[in-house]
This record gives C-alpha cells, sequence and structure tokens, in this order.
C-alpha cells in the first residue's frame, strides 16, 4: 500500500510533456518551477502537522498502526514546539532590531533631518527587513492608529506609538526625538526582562525533557536484561491500552508545564 501511495504521489508530480518540451527550448526549467511551486505549498502548512505526518508515514512502515498514530501525534507536537521557539527567536530578533533602529532613528532626528528621510537611513541600521519595513511605515502614516500591517509581535504596540507621535510631530511640528528615546528605552528594557526571565525558566524546562525521555529510557533497560516490553506494548490489548494511556498523559504533562512556563514569561 505504501509502494502504491508513493507511485500516486510520484506521478501526480512528475512534470507534463509540454513542461519537458519547454525546458528543452529554453524555458522555465521544469524541476525549478516544480521546486518553487512545491515549496510555496509547504509553506502554507504547519510545521507540526508536516512533523506529524512524516513521523506517522516512517513508523508505519516498520510497526503497528497504533504506533505509527501515536509517534506521529508525538511528532505534531515536537514540530510545533519547534515552531513556536523559531517564532520567539524571531520576535526577539525583531525587537532587537527596532530598538537599534531607533536609536539611528532618534540619532538622525537629532541631525536636522526630516522624519521620512531618517526613518529610511535609520531602517538600514536595523539589520532586519520587517522591522525596517514597520519602522518606515509607521513613521509615514498621516494619522495615529494601530500598528502597521507588517507589525508583529511585541514590537507592535511600540510601532503604534511611533505611528501616533510621527502624525503628531507632522501636524504640529512637535519634537519626535525624545518619544523614539523613550520607545527605544522601553523596548530595551522589555526584552532585557523576557530575557531574564527565560534564563530563570531554562532548568524546569530542562527537567521536563529528561522526565519526558525517562520511559524511553526504561523501554531500553527492560529490553536489556532479556524483558520485551515493547513487544507487551504494541502486541497485547493491556499493552496497548498502557501504551495510549502513558503517551497521553506524557503528552499532557509536556503541555501542561509549557502552559505553565509561558504565563511564567509573559
Amino acid at each position: 500500500m505504501t509502494a502504491a501511495l508513493l507511485t500516486a504521489a510520484a506521478l501526480l508530480l512528475w512534470p507534463e510533456a509540454g513542461t519537458r518540451t519547454r525546458h528543452r527550448l529554453g524555458g522555465t526549467p521544469a524541476r525549478a518551477t516544480l521546486g518553487r511551486e512545491l515549496a510555496t505549498v509547504l509553506r502554507g502548512i504547519p510545521v507540526g502537522a508536516l512533523a506529524g505526518v512524516a513521523g506517522a508515514a516512517a513508523v508505519a512502515l516498520v510497526s503497528t498502526g497504533l504506533v505509527a498514530a501515536l509517534a506521529g501525534t508525538c511528532c505534531a507536537v515536537a514540530g510545533r514546539a519547534w515552531s513556536a521557539g523559531r517564532l520567539r527567536l524571531r520576535d526577539e530578533a525583531d525587537v532587537a532590531g527596532l530598538a537599534d533602529g531607533l536609536a539611528a532613528f532618534g540619532a538622525e532626528l537629532r541631525a536636522g533631518r526630516a522624519p521620512d528621510d531618517a526613518a529610511r537611513l535609520a531602517a538600514a541600521a536595523s539589520g532586519r527587513p520587517r522591522s525596517a519595513r514597520a519602522l518606515i511605515q509607521a513613521v509615514g502614516r498621516s494619522e495615529p492608529g494601530p500598528a502597521p500591517p507588517s507589525a508583529a509581535g511585541p514590537c507592535a504596540e511600540a510601532l503604534s506609538r511611533i505611528a501616533s507621535a510621527a502624525a503628531l510631530s507632522r501636524r504640529t511640528g512637535c519634537s519626535l526625538a525624545t518619544v523614539i528615546g523613550a520607545v527605544e528605552d522601553d523596548l530595551r528594557a522589555r526584552h532585557g526582562h523576557r530575557r531574564e526571565l527565560r534564563s530563570l525558566i531554562a532548568g524546569p524546562r530542562a527537567s521536563v525533557v529528561l522526565l519526558a525521555g525517562l520511559p524511553v529510557l526504561g523501554l531500553a533497560m527492560g529490553s536489556g536484561v532479556g524483558a520485551d516490553p515493547w513487544g507487551v506494548l504494541t502486541t497485547t490489548r493491556t499493552g496497548q491500552l498502557l501504551l495510549i494511556l502513558g503517551v497521553g498523559l506524557e503528552l499532557i504533562g509536556i503541555a501542561w508545564t509549557a502552559r505553565l512556563t509561558a504565563r511564567a514569561v509573559r
């Protein structure tokens, strides 16, 4: 069945004859076009879903359907946690980049440049394209209001303040450099506070990872002394019920710990 599914997927992804002809005639390379289309599709799928499907498919080749389903669930949770970690690191980099951009922006304003010109020059100093675009959009707004569309995460509130201050400065001619300096100081203080909290909860997170791996160590120790715990868990009805219960409790414990640590950092 697996071979049939792989064959069907290969037939669906195989380029048409016309596409291969265009490739030979100097058109867009079929493999490059297919790679871009596949990358576009994969970017729209959550990492957890991809990890779950891949893990379930890999385990299904060597074990039972129940084990494959449980493995897919665990891989999906791990993929979602990895994706959340990457998103958190990206938000931190955006905050640091926006703070650097605001420092350069304030310096350009104090040097006598117009806000729009100062924002464009300061955007290069941020080192983060998303933060740079959001800063330029916030300074260029003519009316105060919510953060620009490109703003996201912890930068949204700071960019809303910048947009309101820039609109007020444009209407009244008041100085913008003082507000920019205050927003920069607030961003750096919040960023430092969040980093300190994450360092404090690094120990509990490491303990959770260690405790989550203890069942695997127990299975290895049981197999080492001559028992067959894996066979009991996957071939007997009682073992399968215990396997489902154990994996469920494991996931509940991980989710509960993640919720507690997220509330502590928030």
